[in-house]
């Protein structure tokens, strides 16, 4: 479905071209969580579309290390968020506080030779990652003099960071938005080395940004209603039946590869005035999302931040404990959408946005204005080709590892 349907876990394949062409940018990524993989595929078209093939490749490095225990992590993780969410809040609140917790991620020894391997054989004049958990294995080899690239984090979510993206050393932080930036000064880093230059998203955006939009409601057109059904959203079926309801809404509904919903979905929408779309697994989110008025979803990383990229307002029906509680927070207090946990209520934020020629939804739009950053992936590549040697450049282990309580 897209970098928005990038269910948590998916592998990125490697991005690097033929053995003969060396990547200038090793970007790493990881399947725990759908921005990370969806991140990390917008970068590598960015430095494609600036230096072309092969300037950078993209590593999955759990998953080329250990493929059975990653397999096996990533469904656990699936489960905590989709079935325990209070398990998994308390779980993300630990690793955010723990000292233990950075101590055991060097005994990925495996993992670390493996990343030894790929610097080695690749050479990059750059790493960036888009995990956190990277950057501890990478001041690690820092240490012991395997590798002297600047090593970046490209941050993926928004405001309620967890502690994991700055306790290891770093060269720097993309950070999404200015909100996240204020938080990370507030945590003590060092504001010089905060990038606020967005989340990286796909370059359909930036490449099309003039040529769509939804209808004129000010003309009488029809709302159109985006419904984006990830793994683990709650109630998705009875959200699909009470928007069916609107036979005076265009209704589009992408299930990603969940067959069986999107067989019952095409069965409750048979006989609408207005047929409704019902989509498995689609790339053309993004265009979605450009040309309709709301996006219903889970506030998920990469749907947040492709629909702030298409200044689509977002009516949030599911935020998981966690990484996704800072996502649902930017819009709220931007005023750029709206919390319904049930169907009821997602029909009742929508009927308020459409009503009066779409003047709420009119203020939602306007209010994603000054968050919407399309062109952010191509920032990031630039700024990163044009980084200094690693030997004029100033080093990640100059850096003292921020040790800082999250602030309350």
């Amino acid at each position: 479905m897209g970098a928005a349907d990038v269910s948590p876990g998916s592998p990125v394949p490697d991005a690097g071209c033929s053995p003969r062409s060396r990547a200038r940018v090793l970007i790493l990524t990881a399947g725990y969580g759908e921005g990370h993989n969806a991140a990390a595929r917008a970068l590598a078209a960015a430095f494609e579309e600036l230096r072309g093939p092969g300037t950078a490749r993209v590593v999955d490095l759990f998953a080329l290390a250990s493929p059975r225990l990653n397999a096996i992590v990533r469904r656990g993780y699936l489960q905590a968020i989709n079935r325990t969410p209070r398990l998994w809040s308390r779980a993300y609140a630990w690793m955010d506080r723990s000292n233990l917790l950075p101590r055991t991620l060097l005994l990925l020894r495996r993992d670390l030779r493996l990343l030894s391997q790929i610097i080695e054989s690749e050479k990059p004049t750059a790493i960036c990652s888009t995990y956190p958990v990277y950057a501890f294995l990478v001041e690690r080899l820092r240490r012991r003099g395997r590798t002297d690239a600047p090593h970046f984090n490209v941050v993926t979510d928004s405001i309620s960071i967890n502690s994991l993206w700055w306790r290891a050393g770093c060269s720097g932080w993309f950070v999404p938005n200015e909100d996240t930036a204020w938080f990370l000064r507030q945590a003590g880093l060092d504001p010089a080395r905060l990038h606020t230059f967005g989340f990286p998203v796909t370059l359909y955006f930036s490449r099309h940004a003039s040529e769509f939009a939804p209808p004129d409601l000010a003309a009488g057109l029809a709302p159109r209603v985006l419904h984006i059904i990830n793994s683990g959203t709650r109630q998705a079926e009875a959200t699909a039946g009470a928007l069916f309801e609107r036979q005076d809404w265009d209704v589009t509904c992408a299930v990603g590869r969940d067959e069986r919903l999107r067989l019952r979905l095409e069965q409750m929408a048979a006989g609408r005035r207005r047929p409704a779309q019902i989509l498995g697994w689609t790339d053309a989110i993004p265009h979605l999302l450009m040309t309709h008025h709301v996006a219903v979803s889970k506030a998920g990383g990469a749907t947040t931040q492709e629909a702030i990229a298409a200044r689509c307002p977002m009516i949030v029906s599911q935020v998981v404990p966690g990484q996704e509680e800072g996502n649902y927070e930017l819009l709220r207090r931007h005023g750029a959408g709206a919390r319904a946990n049930t169907p009821e209520g997602v029909l009742r934020e929508l009927t308020r946005a459409f009503a009066n020629q779409g003047a709420v939804w009119n203020e939602w739009r306007a209010a994603l204005g000054p968050l919407s950053r399309p062109n952010a992936a191509l920032e990031i590549a630039s700024f990163l080709l044009n980084l200094p040697p690693p030997a004029a450049a100033a080093r990640p282990g100059r850096l003292r590892p921020v040790q800082i309580a999250t602030p309350e």
